[in-house]
C-alpha cells in the first residue's frame, strides 16, 4: 500500500475520530471521492488502535481508576468511584454492541454505505447537535454521570453505527439534552469511546490480524502510529476550546459537507 494512501487514511480517522463530524462517513467517502482503493481491513484496524491509545492516554487518570475498580466490580460492588465509572461504561457499551450485531446478521451495515445515506446523517444529526447545544442546559458535570444517562447516551451512541452520524456528536448530543455542560458532555463521550472502539477494533481485527504478511503488519504499525498522533492532536485541541468555543464550527462544517454530497449524490 502507497505510503501516501497511509497517510491520507490515518490523518483522517485520526482528525475525525473524536471531532463530531464522522469518522466512519469520512472513510468511507474517501475511496469514493479520490479514487483510491479501499484501504482494507488491516488498516482499519490499526487506525483504529492508533485513536484508541489516544484517547486512553488523554483520559488515563480515569482509564486507571476504572481498570483498577473493574475487579471490585465484577466482584458485585459498585462502591469506589473507578468501579462506579467502569459500571457506567459497560452499560452504555450494550446498545452499541446490540445494533452493531444486528446490522451485521442482516446485512444492513453494506446497505447504509452510500453517499446518499452519509450525506442526510451528517446534515440531519448536525443540525440535532446544534439544536442540543444551544438548547440544553449545562447543569451536570461528568461526575454527575448515572446509570439512567449511561442507558440513555448508550442508545444514542448505538445511532452512530449509521455512517456519517459520528460517534462523538451523537453522544455529545444526547448528553447535552441531559443537561450536561459542553466539556463535561465530550469528556463523557470521549470515556465511552473507549470500550466501544475497543470491542470494533477485536470483531475487525481477529483474524485479519493473524493472517496479514509482514508488509501489512509493517503499513498497519505506520497507520497506527499517525492515527495516534492525529488523535491526540484533535482531541487535546478539542477538549481546550471547548471550555471557550460552542460546538457551531463543527455544525457549520457538517451542513455544508451534507449538502455538498447530497447535491452530488442527487444531480
Amino acid at each position: 500500500m502507497a505510503l501516501f494512501h497511509i497517510f491520507l487514511v490515518a490523518i483522517v480517522q485520526g482528525i475525525t475520530e473524536f471531532l463530531p463530524i464522522s469518522s466512519s462517513g469520512h472513510l468511507i467517502l474517501l475511496p469514493k471521492l479520490t479514487g483510491l482503493a479501499d484501504q482494507g481491513q488491516m488498516i482499519d484496524v490499526a487506525v483504529h488502535v492508533g485513536t484508541l491509545l489516544a484517547v486512553m492516554i488523554y483520559f488515563w487518570a480515569d482509564l486507571r481508576d476504572a481498570i483498577i475498580g473493574l475487579p471490585r466490580l465484577i466482584s458485585g460492588r459498585a462502591d469506589t468511584p473507578g468501579a462506579r465509572l467502569a459500571l457506567l461504561l459497560l452499560v452504555a457499551s450494550v446498545p452499541v454492541i446490540a445494533f452493531g450485531l444486528l446490522l451485521q446478521l442482516t446485512g444492513l451495515e453494506e446497505q447504509m454505505r452510500s453517499i446518499t445515506v452519509i450525506g442526510w446523517t451528517t446534515l440531519v444529526f448536525g443540525l440535532l447537535l446544534y439544536w442540543s447545544d444551544q438548547t440544553g442546559d449545562s447543569v451536570k458535570t461528568a461526575k454527575d454521570w448515572n446509570i439512567q444517562d449511561a442507558m440513555m447516551i448508550g442508545v444514542w451512541q448505538a445511532i452512530a453505527l449509521i455512517p456519517g452520524t459520528s460517534r462523538s456528536g451523537i453522544t455529545i448530543t444526547g448528553a447535552r439534552f441531559l443537561g450536561y455542560a459542553r466539556h463535561d458532555a465530550a469528556r463523557v463521550s470521549m470515556l465511552m469511546s473507549v470500550p466501544t472502539i475497543f470491542a470494533s477494533g477485536l470483531f475487525l481485527g481477529g483474524e485479519v490480524v493473524l493472517t496479514a504478511n509482514m508488509g501489512l503488519l509493517r503499513d498497519g504499525a505506520i497507520a497506527a502510529l499517525l492515527a495516534f498522533v492525529a488523535a491526540l492532536i484533535a482531541l487535546s485541541l478539542m477538549m481546550r476550546l471547548l471550555r471557550s468555543v460552542s460546538f457551531t464550527p463543527y455544525v457549520i462544517y457538517r451542513i455544508f459537507l451534507g449538502l455538498s454530497l447530497l447535491g452530488f449524490a442527487y444531480l
